[in-house]
């Protein structure tokens, strides 16, 4: 029975191995759909990984999916983007396996979870996503609060993300 959560799901993580993502039951979350070669790269990255450092303790997690959907800006395997990741920014993300996070008739479905996240958080215009760097911010519970752009720093939902570490479950 869907309860409407991201806990609902089961996505492949950098491996290749089926996770579950009631993993992050209890927890802050932000899914993000990632990409080595944007040029929203290291602004987004060197963020989310502050932010990580910063809440990580009381609860954040950061979800990331690599994308090659958009310019082909991920062109590499998701062992490469882990490295390259951990090595440039010093920071090592929840990875994940690559996403389609639009789908079209050439391409194929998008991901489940990404169909989910649009349909729980609509974007501007339109729901589909419109480039790499696009931000969901999951509450405790499980339930998709918000959607940022790909221009929209990170740091600058610092304040909903304190507020939502300081919800009860």
């Amino acid at each position: 029975m869907s309860t409407g959560t991201i806990y609902d799901f089961q996505v492949k993580d950098a491996a290749g191995e089926l996770v579950s993502l009631d993993k992050y039951s209890g927890l802050v979350v932000i899914i993000v759909n990632v990409a080595s070669y944007c040029g929203l790269t290291n602004s987004n990255y060197n963020q989310l990984k502050v932010l990580n450092d910063k809440y990580y303790s009381r609860g954040l997690r950061v979800a990331a999916f690599p994308c090659n959907q958009f310019g082909f800006q991920e062109p590499f395997c998701e062992a490469d983007v882990g490295n390259f990741v951990k090595e440039k920014f010093a920071f090592e993300p929840d990875l994940y396996g690559k996403v389609l996070v639009n789908g079209g008739p050439l391409i194929g479905g998008a991901d489940p979870l990404w169909e989910f996240l649009k349909k729980e958080q609509g974007g501007t215009l339109f729901d589909a996503i419109k480039w790499n760097f696009t931000k969901f911010l999951v509450n405790r519970k499980g339930k998709v609060v918000a959607r940022y752009g790909p221009s929209t720093d990170p740091k600058s939902f610092e304040d909903e993300i304190e507020r939502l570490l300081e919800e009860k479950q």
